[in-house]
């Protein structure tokens, strides 16, 4: 027997980063969309915990217990008193690897629900929630999907309205930028500016209200006037060359531009699907971005195929 299940990748339309917590972490007022590019995790019954990976990344993606999906696995065992969990991942990958689009949290989410399945544990949605917040601040909303509003970390979610469907272009970049290095650089940078990066100087992050309107109104040319990410400027110092594909696409018609999370990946806004067509062929030839592709949200979380 085999489960596979199907999780998006995110855009963060909004991004706000509060100042550095004592914990090393920041308040966020984290605005996730998800997006119908995604991965597919497909789990077999085997021995212990194995994985493997095939797509345009695969290469770069670990397969030992570094890898969230594995994490996954073996923390779900573990809360459902199984000793010795025998499960094979394989992973089908085509959300960018450290791109800003939250895929190795993606197949943590996607592993949870997998495993849950074919190990059929039937365990609440409330309680996975619980251990994917375990995994990362990001895991959570990729069991959910949709559009939701992330506290914290991130991780305290609230579930957002939204009136239709929008259509998005995403540029992958060549190679990846790391988290923690963006968030060090977003406090240098702040730093630097005299305005300081503690939790004291910086105030914490709310939700821009324009946004959630033009969310609610499903009105694309006032989200794209509202994509706010706090993490750009970071972004854009530690990869300089982020500015000539954000440049790129909006030259080619893009409504809206931003990094998506931490980058690299950058994420376009576009009218409707046959404007995102073009905007990813101007991409591809634009010599920007190492890959384009065109996409439309919102859509569900991790959620299984087939059996």
């Amino acid at each position: 027997m085999s489960v596979t299940v199907r999780v998006p990748a995110k855009v963060n339309v909004q991004l706000g980063v509060g100042g550095l917590r004592a914990d090393g972490f920041h308040d966020l007022a984290n605005v996730f969309f998800a997006v119908a590019l995604g991965d597919e995790v497909t789990a077999t019954a085997g021995t212990g915990v194995t994985l493997t990976c095939s797509g345009p990344d695969a290469a770069v993606v670990p397969l030992d217990d570094s890898n969230l999906a594995a994490r996954a696995a073996r923390l779900l065992a573990t809360h459902h008193g199984i000793a010795d969990p025998g499960v094979h991942l394989h992973i089908a990958k085509a959300i960018p690897v450290a791109g800003g689009m939250a895929g190795g949290s993606a197949d943590g989410a996607a592993a949870l629900v997998a495993c849950d399945a074919l190990w059929g544990l039937d365990t609440p949605l409330d309680t996975l929630l619980e251990l994917a917040a375990e995994l990362g601040s990001d895991v959570p909303f990729a069991l959910l999907g949709g559009v939701a509003l992330g506290r914290g970390r991130g991780e305290i979610l609230e579930a957002l309205p939204v009136g239709g469907t929008f259509h998005w272009v995403f540029a992958v970049a060549d190679g990846g930028l790391s988290t923690p290095a963006v968030f060090r650089e977003c406090d240098r940078l702040r730093d630097e500016a005299g305005t300081g990066s503690s939790d004291t100087d910086v105030t914490t992050p709310d939700a821009d209200p324009a946004l959630l309107a033009a969310l609610a109104d499903g009105d694309v040319v006032a989200l794209a006037e509202a994509l706010a990410n706090d993490l750009q400027p970071a972004a854009l110092s530690l990869r300089p060359a982020l500015a000539d594909t954000l440049r790129a696409g909006t030259e080619a018609g893009a409504l809206g531009a931003l990094v998506s999370g931490s980058g690299p990946t950058c994420a376009f806004l576009a009218k409707d699907a046959d404007a995102a067509a073009a905007v990813a062929a101007a991409l591809r030839a634009s010599g920007t971005c190492r890959a384009a592709h065109a996409t439309y949200g919102p859509v569900p979380g991790a959620s299984v195929l087939g059996s």
